[in-house]
């Protein structure tokens, strides 16, 4: 596979001779700049404490501009970007808007789902040592409505079933729906999809209720949401904990948050990814699709 090089493969992998430092400043770190270079979608390939690496989607569209990359913090906070060249054999996909990584295989290497906002999901591997994607499969999620602009898809194990959640983003007066279900794995259909509306207070006006979600491995789901008053901003953003999955019998039922209140606001950010880190970083990592201003992150921790 073709492969942009632009920087040494060692950095990226953790082959650094710094000072062991925790990584992640809370501040806003600038990733790349340029509208195509927005963040739609985050998932950690490894994090140690002296530096950090994540596949990250963009949403576009043309056939020459780039899908899939790999940012790289380092421990002095430096940013390094390596995009990737989508398999040339494999469907080009239009929109990613999500990505989550896949935590039951028993592949040799990790596994990754990027989803489209019409639905359409891409199965891959992850070969760090050739650094590179592989095709597994891809597939539709079921039922999706027509005119649905779907903005989060996430996996997670509980209680050894793999839970599937997705979003359509809402916009405005119109609510956010999240859909969840079972996933089959050798199958790619999801069991039984059930779904409920959710409307965030806040940010007001032009409102993505949820511009990405994600799952912690106890049920808790995470999700972000985002003003976005065009190209050039602009824009605001908040993180909530929006309720709980569980295991229920043969179900899989969700508890909503009895009332929903921002855990994190960001005024100036348009937040289009998360991702939940665990030990030894934990805390949350923020992506931006800032439009004309390009793309950020920042690592949350409440």
């Amino acid at each position: 596979m073709r492969l942009y090089r632009y920087f040494s493969i060692a950095l990226l992998f953790g082959t650094l001779t710094y000072a062991r430092q925790p990584v992640f400043a809370q501040e806003w770190l600038q990733v790349r700049e340029g509208k195509l270079f927005g963040i739609s979608g985050i998932a950690s390939i490894e994090t140690r404490e002296d530096t950090a690496s994540f596949l990250v989607v963009h949403d576009n569209k043309g056939d020459d501009r780039i899908r899939l990359a790999i940012v790289s913090l380092s421990a002095t906070d430096s940013i390094e970007y390596l995009p990737l060249a989508w398999p040339e054999d494999w469907e080009l996909p239009i929109d990613l808007e999500s990505l989550t990584m896949v935590p039951q295989t028993d592949r040799p290497d990790p596994c990754f789902m990027a989803a489209s906002s019409s639905g359409r999901v891409f199965y891959f591997s992850f070969d760090a040592a050739e650094v590179s994607i592989e095709p597994i499969a891809v597939f539709e999620l079921p039922d999706v409505p027509s005119g649905s602009n779907l903005e989060g898809f996430a996996l997670q194990e509980i209680a050894g079933r793999l839970l599937a959640v997705w979003a359509d983003r809402g916009s405005g007066e119109r609510a956010a729906i999240v859909y969840w279900g079972e996933l089959d794995l050798a199958a790619l259909t999801v069991n039984a999809p059930e779904a409920i509306a959710v409307r965030v207070p806040w940010p007001e006006g032009n409102v993505r209720h949820i511009s990405d979600l994600k799952v912690d491995d106890r049920g808790g789901l995470t999700i972000t949401s985002a003003m976005d008053s065009g190209d050039d901003g602009p824009f605001d953003s908040a993180v909530y904990h929006a309720g709980t999955f569980a295991v229920d019998g043969e179900a899989i039922a969700f508890e909503a948050a009895s009332e929903l209140r921002p855990v994190a606001r960001y005024d100036g950010r348009k937040i289009e990814a998360i991702e939940l880190l665990t030990a030894p970083v934990g805390g949350t990592i923020l992506g931006t699709d800032d439009e004309n201003f390009g793309s950020s992150i920042v690592r949350f921790v409440q």
